[in-house]
């Protein structure tokens, strides 16, 4: 991630300190200046013992402990001193580093947050609390964070992928295409830019431009991770069976432990009534990750088929307890139940299908992620 610039509280020693306070301080100030700073930090740390009331000293402690890169302490030093003087400058934003450095960021945009409010005019205060609020997954708080400060700084890119990525899981469609149009123009050939212009126009139901974006991605990077699941699912949404047969095979020559992979070739295989091939598949997906709601449905399904009621019943009660809310689960629980001459138990799952609604297609950025990138912290070293 770019560096960028943070105010930082130094040595705060005020007139009218008796002597030995003063080159206490002055023996910290200097040993940090000359590298040593486990002695620095002993030097402030007696300081704040024999004086608990000097915030500045607090403030000295935390910068020192966070060149260490001993964020925890840090953290604990700043608050410290903003509860003797909440208004010193640069400790929140600090705070917020320290926290953000220790993946604590619901606890950085709070300070973060305080900090912009200090100074309005902080391009670092808004820059650091749009990326807290990236790693809190509040991504329309951080697109809205993000974008003043993408646009003072048009030529980060990894400032603009956050941004473009805030905007894309906000479902902020249009925000993210800006974005990753800007980034195709300066790299025509980055593989990850086109998956995520083709997430986002799936987003907005442009399914065969989403093909061309992944199809321009397979042909950049034909290695790169879940690109030819991507290309595959968008062939399957559209019913091109055969094409997304395709691809998925390729991503399984990339990865052979993709269950996602592996479960839509197992439905493929159901739809062209192929139930053994189906069974294969889709048995190994579960075996590899048991929380693949689609693999339990089909499963289910084709034991129902089959007339297999106690497998079918087990996977499809595996399918509602994965997704409460998909109405689909429950008809064919009353199918089974139907089957078995249950015809009470039967009408309870009919109706549970009448109380629910059909949910939208889930888009592919979640269906092939549950989550953006991580953060990296910014490499933003403290001085006095």
């Amino acid at each position: 991630m770019k560096t960028w610039p943070i105010l930082v509280a130094g040595a705060l020693v005020c007139a009218g300190q008796p002597i030995l306070k003063a080159q206490t301080a002055a023996n910290a100030i200097a040993l940090e200046q000359q590298g040593k700073l486990p002695e620095a930090a002993k030097a402030w740390q007696a300081l704040v013992t024999r004086d608990p009331s000097d915030a500045g000293a607090f403030a000295s402690l935390g910068v020192v402990l966070s060149k260490e890169q001993q964020y925890r302490e840090a953290a604990a030093a700043y608050r410290k001193a903003l509860a003797i003087n909440p208004k010193l400058p640069g400790v929140e934003l600090n705070l917020g580093l320290a926290e953000f450095k220790q993946g604590h960021f619901p606890a950085a945009s709070v300070a973060f947050r305080r900090a912009l409010a200090a100074d309005r005019s902080s391009v670092q205060a808004r820059t650091l609390l749009g990326l807290s609020y990236y790693g809190a997954r509040k991504y329309d708080l951080a697109s809205q964070y993000l974008e003043p400060a993408a646009k003072q700084d048009p030529d980060n890119a990894e400032l603009h992928q956050v941004l473009a990525q805030s905007c894309l899981w906000a479902k902020k469609y249009a925000c993210a295409m800006s974005e990753f149009r800007q980034l195709l123009q300066k790299d025509p050939n980055s593989a990850a830019v086109h998956i995520l212009m083709g997430q986002a126009l799936d987003g907005i139901g442009q399914t065969k431009e989403a093909i061309a974006e992944f199809q321009a991605a397979a042909n950049a990077a034909p290695r790169e991770p879940n690109v030819h699941f991507g290309l595959g699912y968008l062939y399957w949404k559209s019913h091109q069976y055969e094409e997304a047969q395709r691809e998925f095979q390729s991503e399984l020559a990339n990865d052979p432990g993709h269950a996602q992979a592996l479960t839509y070739l197992g439905d493929i295989e159901m739809k062209k009534n192929r139930p053994e091939d189906a069974v294969a598949f889709l048995q190994k997906a579960v075996q590899l990750k048991n929380d693949i709601r689609m693999a339990y449905l089909d499963l289910g399904a084709i034991s129902l088929q089959q007339k297999r009621y106690p497998d079918a019943l087990k996977a499809l009660r595996r399918a509602v307890a994965l997704d409460p809310a998909q109405p689909d689960a429950y008809y064919r629980l009353g199918r089974v139940y139907q089957a078995m001459g249950n015809a009470t138990q039967a009408q309870m799952e009919f109706a549970k299908v009448r109380e629910l609604h059909e949910k939208a297609d889930e888009d592919l950025v979640r269906k092939m992620s549950s989550s953006p990138p991580a953060l990296h912290p910014p490499e933003a070293d403290q001085h006095d």
